[in-house]
This record gives structure tokens, C-alpha cells and sequence, in this order.
């Protein structure tokens, strides 16, 4: 799906989205609306993803629950992506309006360590917006590259607008990036994909085995650094970027104990939102040997 919006951006997209930045937010949810429509009816293969992600996950959700759902998650991911309009070319006033903060800011602000869990959302970038712009904490990231340099470059400079962030490529190494938390930066972290059984542990997401990286847990006891949960929800006015408590007895000795949690942490915040979660990836991609794929 990435790809196909990419083909979009290569061709004035950028300036459509500094175009429509300025609209009413209800006029932007409908365009993304109107855009998950066409984004379910032509992305066929994204589409088989979510529904096998969603028949795995929610098996005795009835099949026309389930597919409406299955439609709305393309309803979500296009109005999240145009809503990047807003968050990364409008004005400080639309951004404290569509923006709000809850939770615990004060662990945000005091821990000396920090790990931010945030998982893939819709709204991912709407916590690092909210939390730049009121310069509540330095952050730090992993960066993943997009191969289209026009996109690359719009979120890169969309993500970095206020200042406060520091992006870590992928394949740089864990030292440079705990050094950063070390000096007092928060490292915003989404541990929730499938990216091989490399430096994972296949622990339980929705009573499915999923190959989950554990560094989570690995960043919070190499920093010696408190983890709090970052959950980013889509509302009618915005978001919603709530900071949950410093999780206790976290982390352990234990790595896959920790991931283990992490997932159910995870699960917890999907099935209060599933219609925001990023099922468009193919979560259970990689299986233990033996084990045929889903996909």
C-alpha cells in the first residue's frame, strides 16, 4: 500500500497535502474516507493481508463484523495519512486544537531514562508532533527509509519540523542509540513488527506466535531505563496522545518474559482500537521451522 501511495506522491503529492492542510478536519477525514474506499477495492493484496491478520486474531468475530472492520482499517490508514497534512504543514492553533495530551506527563518529563512503547497506529505520528512542539522531551527514533527520496524527504523533514528528535537509521548500531538515551533523550520505539526471527522470540499475539524483536526489553536493561506506553488514537477531533505509568518490574533478566508482556500490553490497546492498528503488515509473516505461512 506504501508503494501505491508513493506512485502518488511522486506526482505533486506534497503540495496536495500542504494544500489541504489548512481544511476543516472534518473535510480531511472525509477525503481519507472516500481515499480507504478506493485504497480496499484496488489494493488487493493488502487487502488479503488484513483479512488473514483479522481471521487469525479475532476467529469468533462474526464474518460481516469482521469485514467491515476489514474495510475501516483502510478507512483509518488513509485518513491518518492525510491528516499528515495538518500535523506536519498546519499552524500551531490547528495543532492544540486536534492534539490531545493526557496520561502521565510528569514521567515523561522526569525520568532520567526513558523508553517510549508505541506501537504501529494509525496515529504514530502524532505523539512525536505533540511531544516536539511542547518540547516535553528530547526524542530519538529508528528510522526505516523509504525508497521513494520525495516521500523519504517529506517525512523525514515532517517528523523533525519542531526539533526535539534525533533519527537513528536502521542498521546503525544499538550503542550510538543508547548513548542517546543515556543523555537524557527518550527513545521512541515500535517493536511490534515482523521483521524475521533475528533478535526475536516467537511469544504469543492473540494466541497466535508471532516472531517479536525483544528490544523492548534489551534497550530498557542495557539504558537502565523505565518504560511507559504510548498509545496515539484517532478521534473525531484529533488525537489522543495518552502516557500510561512507568510499567513496574519492567524490565526483567528474562527477555522473552518481557516480550511476552509486551504483547499483551499490545493486545490490550487493539482491542480497544482494532479498526487503528496497522494490520495492513503481515504480523505473522515469519513462522517457527516446520510452520507453513499464512499469507
Amino acid at each position: 500500500m506504501m508503494k501505491f501511495l508513493s506512485r502518488i506522491f511522486s506526482h505533486g503529492g506534497v503540495l496536495f497535502m500542504r494544500l489541504i492542510a489548512p481544511l476543516p478536519l472534518p473535510f480531511v477525514r472525509g477525503m481519507g474516507w472516500l481515499l480507504g474506499q478506493v485504497l480496499y477495492l484496488l489494493v488487493w493484496p493488502r487487502r488479503k493481508i488484513v483479512r488473514t491478520n483479522l481471521s487469525l486474531c479475532f476467529p469468533k468475530l462474526p464474518l460481516e463484523q469482521r469485514l467491515a472492520l476489514e474495510r475501516q482499517v483502510f478507512v483509518r490508514f488513509a485518513q491518518a495519512w492525510l491528516d499528515r497534512s495538518w500535523l506536519w504543514h498546519g499552524t500551531r492553533a490547528q495543532l492544540a486544537t486536534r492534539l490531545q495530551i493526557t496520561g502521565d506527563v510528569n514521567a515523561l518529563r522526569e525520568e532520567p531514562r526513558l523508553v517510549l512503547f508505541s506501537p504501529h497506529f494509525v496515529g504514530l505520528d502524532a505523539g512525536g508532533v505533540a511531544i516536539t512542539k511542547e518540547q516535553l522531551r528530547p526524542l530519538c527514533s529508528i528510522y526505516s527509509s523509504q525508497r521513494n527520496e520525495v516521500v523519504d524527504d517529506w517525512i523525514r523533514q515532517g517528523r523533525e519540523r519542531f526539533g526535539g528528535l534525533r533519527l537513528f537509521a536502521r542498521m546503525e548500531g544499538v550503542r550510538e542509540i543508547a548513548a542517546a538515551v543515556e543523555s537524557g533523550e527518550a527513545l521512541y520505539l515500535l517493536p511490534d513488527m515482523d521483521f524475521g526471527s533475528h533478535g526475536a522470540e516467537f511469544v504469543p499475539f492473540f494466541d497466535v506466535n508471532a516472531a517479536t524483536v525483544t528490544s523492548l526489553s534489551r534497550f530498557a536493561r542495557l539504558c537502565k531505563a523505565r518504560v511507559i506506553t504510548l498509545a496515539n488514537t484517532m478521534t473525531s477531533t484529533g488525537y489522543e496522545v495518552n502516557f500510561s505509568a512507568p510499567w513496574e518490574q519492567f524490565p526483567t533478566r528474562d527477555a522473552r518474559a518481557d516480550t511476552v508482556r509486551m504483547n499483551r500490553e499490545l493486545q490490550e490497546l487493539v482491542t480497544e482500537a482494532p479498526d487503528q492498528y496497522y494490520w495492513v503488515h503481515k504480523r505473522f509473516k515469519t513462522r517457527p521451522p516446520g510452520e507453513p505461512s499464512f499469507y
